[in-house]
């Protein structure tokens, strides 16, 4: 289970990794033993052995190793356990709040509030895994994470509210283009037109404001080249993910954590 239930009014949503008010002390204190632990080089396995108390059953010990996880490698044992939740695409933080997606517009999530230093340091860990800088002379970060959820977080001031974290999680398959005539996002008929445009290998330029679905489309495009040829995609942060065989992905290198130069 990655979520529990909360009182009327709150949104029905608190992720399982937010201990109930007054009941986290003594999971704070696992995790800090096991952080202090990975810290002076002990595995994750040797680290979760030492940290965990020694009341901590199995269930706590595979809630302790989820956690750890997510503070290691994942978004952080808060908001990792909303991108995991059925039907996210999007987790929002900014202005002290937490937000989340899921095709119904956003919903406010109770309980899920990151301090300020917490956050700007999770958006700080998050880019430096993906070997990008983040700091006050690099404010701005676009970055795909090793299990293909996108990042863009912007630091102070260019954020009047605090740190400011964008995760959208990654599409588990692409769309091809009968389903999004289906779902309303193409008119019928426009999918005849959009295969001739590909069959013709017609320079095609997609357009529109955030979240109204170019790459869904862009994809969905892609997917109609045939498989026996090659398609190259090029792209500030990898996120076109075209059902066809032989995909190749090309990505922007920014300045690096060791600021090296950027690869435009």
């Amino acid at each position: 289970m990655v979520a529990a239930t909360s009182p009327a009014g709150t949104g029905g949503i608190r992720p399982a990794g937010v201990p109930a008010t007054g009941a986290g002390d003594a999971r704070r204190d696992e995790l800090t033993r096991v952080r202090s632990a990975l810290a002076h080089g002990a595995s994750l396995d040797a680290a979760l052995g030492s940290g965990a108390a020694p009341t901590t059953g199995a269930g706590g010990l595979a809630r302790l190793t989820r956690h750890v996880r997510a503070d290691v490698a994942g978004a952080g044992p808060v908001l990792q356990p909303l991108l995991e939740l059925d039907g996210v695409t999007d987790v929002l933080v900014g202005a002290g709040r937490t937000w989340i997606d899921r095709g119904r517009g956003l919903e406010a999530v109770p309980d899920t509030s990151l301090p300020e230093a917490q956050a700007r340091a999770l958006a700080v860990r998050m880019a430096a895994a993906c070997g990008r800088r983040l700091d006050d002379a690099s404010p701005i970060v676009d970055v795909t994470l090793a299990d293909g959820t996108r990042l863009n977080a912007v630091l102070p001031p260019l954020s009047a509210d605090g740190t400011l974290i964008c995760l959208r999680t990654k599409r588990r398959r692409a769309f091809t283009l009968t389903e999004l005539v289906a779902v309303g996002t193409i008119a019928p008929g426009m999918d005849t037109v959009l295969t001739a445009l590909v069959d013709r290998r017609a320079n095609c330029l997609v357009t529109g404001a955030t979240g109204t679905g170019k790459t869904t489309l862009l994809a969905a495009l892609l997917g109609q080249v045939p498989g026996d040829e090659r398609i190259v995609c090029i792209e500030e942060a990898s996120e076109l993910r075209p059902d066809h065989p032989h995909v190749i992905h090309l990505q922007e290198r920014g300045e690096n954590v060791q600021a090296s130069a950027p690869f435009p």
